[in-house]
């Protein structure tokens, strides 16, 4: 499975009990990740159009299939790890203080890709592709 996630410069992904994800132009690049059905807590159907073909579970890591596309704003990710073959990390270039970081370790990860593009909400947001 793929999963993508929001996190700031030291891989928070909430900061002050709100979420990391909100910006416009990651969104419709959350859309162009995931090439079809996007598997998202219900928390997260706001942050995209209303014709988005999302799948909306609780479970969003338990409910995705081997080769669908998640996205997930709250740890924990490590007990799905086994089953995630790509992360999709979109960077904020900041730090926030986070009250809920990744709990995966991504020096353990390799780094694929990585591209920058201007954001809606800052200047410059960072898409790193890590496998495994």
């Amino acid at each position: 499975m793929t999963v993508l996630v929001c996190l700031d410069d030291r891989n928070g992904m909430q900061f002050n009990g709100r979420r990391q994800s909100r910006d416009r132009v990651v969104s419709a690049h959350l859309l162009e990740d995931c090439g079809g059905a996007l598997y998202v807590a219900p928390r997260s159907v706001m942050l995209f159009p209303p014709e988005t073909a999302l799948v909306v579970t609780e479970n969003v890591l338990e409910d995705t299939p081997e080769d669908g596309v998640c996205f997930v704003e709250t740890p924990p990710l490590s007990p799905a790890a086994p089953r995630i073959h790509r992360l999709i990390v979109y960077r904020w270039n900041r730090v926030y203080p986070a009250d809920a970081v990744l709990d995966l370790q991504l020096d353990h990860w390799t780094l694929r890709e990585q591209s920058e593009f201007p954001g809606n909400s800052h200047p410059k947001i960072t898409r790193e592709v890590y496998e495994p």
